[in-house]
């Protein structure tokens, strides 16, 4: 339920509306004969359809098409059958093209709004695949009381319980079109009830993690093994924290090359890679072109993880700095780039209580790179603003927190925004991905 709202019982017969816009969550806005604001599921810009209200609040109604009666010239018919239950994807019903238009309106909306500025050079939007693009999800497994099945997917878009699917049209194709055999080989075993989610990590072959809550007896593990060797998946047992990971069998390691050379990265089933392989090696380009890195630079990396850009900035010839809170992703990055060649100070440090004493924090730089977390960098900002830094590439999983920092680097720090754009890393989401560059004018 939103803020706000009350339970008050919805009418029972349909209304017409006008829908007037996007709201951030892809949602259709519309307003009422009252003129009450209304959260349409399902409806597009420009189209008049008919809703059935689901809720009501003080502020604003929900509610969820029940027919178009006047199509906008973007609307598409959804590729996967489960669309409009599944809550994986919120906007298979808008043409690509469309999805991304919307993106980018929503990254300049927001940064006017939230930051008070506006960048001066507009990037094109960065695009890729829209189908079978995700190597990595979470997967909800649920054995529901009086069924023999397991349901394997995500979310329901209007109940909190697992989407009966069969397949997924986004994940990677050697898993999204086997959800129908992954549930088949789950619901055999005698601990079906007992796990709670499946982690997917793809590279070259697929690794799946199975999340037990009790341990698998003989005959799972034979099972387990079957069908593992049956679709040539690695299979890994997590029984608890991070630490208690374990493979069934060998286990091949999971690779990538973050800008589509030679060098590749080692990651595990569990760490964070970016979703979308095609465009995360778009992301380095772009990310290292305007950064602009040259040899002997001082570059500052925040938020490196496992060391997606940081490999190709050590490879361009700059003295990289790489910090990152997770010690295990410190540890894997040190490893990624001891095996590529590359010498690079890696540090772990808490990047939202900075301690300012620390040597790296005090050290003067050329240039920074930064890609943090939902909750944005605002820590960081004057740290980054003192190290004399004089070009700054920003990379934002959320619009909301990278326009509040884009007007504390320009408002407070002096900065200049010169360029700003859109990454479609999560086509038939609403999600935005942006970057961002800085400059000292």
């Amino acid at each position: 339920m939103q803020p706000g709202a009350v339970r008050r019982a919805p009418p029972k017969e349909d209304i017409a509306v006008e829908v007037i816009d996007l709201a951030e969550d892809g949602r259709g806005v519309a307003r009422q004969a009252d003129g009450k604001v209304v959260f349409v599921t399902g409806a597009l810009p420009g189209e008049r359809v008919r809703l059935r209200l689901r809720r009501r609040g003080r502020a604003a109604d929900e509610g969820v098409v029940t027919a178009v009666e006047r199509a906008a010239a973007e609307r598409v018919v959804p590729r996967c059958p489960h669309f409009g239950v599944c809550g994986g994807c919120a906007l298979q019903h808008l043409a690509p093209s469309a999805q991304l238009a919307f993106k980018h309106r929503r990254l300049l909306e927001v940064l006017a709004r939230v930051g008070g500025v506006r960048p001066e050079e507009i990037a094109p939007p960065l695009s890729g695949p829209v189908w079978h693009y995700r190597r990595r999800a979470r997967l909800g497994v649920k054995r529901l009381a009086g069924e023999a099945k397991v349901r394997v997917g995500f979310r329901e878009r209007e109940a909190p319980r697992i989407a009966a699917i069969e397949s997924c049209a986004v994940l990677d194709a050697r898993i999204g079109e086997n959800l129908s055999a992954l549930a088949e080989a789950l619901a055999g075993l005698s601990i079906a009830g007992r796990i709670p989610q499946v982690e997917i990590a793809c590279a070259d072959h697929v690794a799946l993690v199975l999340r037990a809550l009790s341990p698998p007896s003989d005959a799972d593990l034979a099972r387990l093994a079957r069908f593992a060797a049956a679709h040539d998946y690695d299979l890994y047992l997590q029984t608890g924290g991070p630490q208690s990971l374990t493979p069934l069998g060998a286990a091949r390691p999971l690779e990538y090359a973050p800008d589509g050379g030679a060098c590749k990265l080692r990651f595990g089933p569990l760490d964070f890679v970016q979703i979308n392989a095609a465009i995360g090696r778009d992301l380095v380009r772009q990310a290292l072109q305007w950064l602009e890195p040259q040899a002997g630079d001082e570059v500052l990396e925040l938020f490196a993880g496992l060391g997606h850009f940081t490999l190709p900035l050590a490879r361009s010839g700059a003295r990289v700095t790489a910090v990152e809170g997770d010690a295990e992703l410190v540890a894997r990055g040190r490893e990624n780039l001891a095996r590529n060649g590359c010498a690079v100070r890696y540090v772990q440090a808490d990047l939202a209580a900075p301690d300012h004493d620390a040597p790296w924090l005090r050290a003067r730089y050329d240039l920074a790179l930064l890609d943090p977390p939902r909750s944005g960098a605002r820590e960081m900002l004057p740290y980054l603003a003192r190290s004399g830094a004089r070009r700054i590439v920003y990379v934002s999983c959320h619009p909301g927190t990278l326009a509040r920092d884009a007007g504390i680097l320009v408002q407070e720090h002096g900065y200049a925004l010169r360029r700003a754009g859109v990454l479609d890393m999560f086509p038939h989401t609403a999600h935005v991905e942006s970057m961002a560059l800085f400059e000292r004018p």
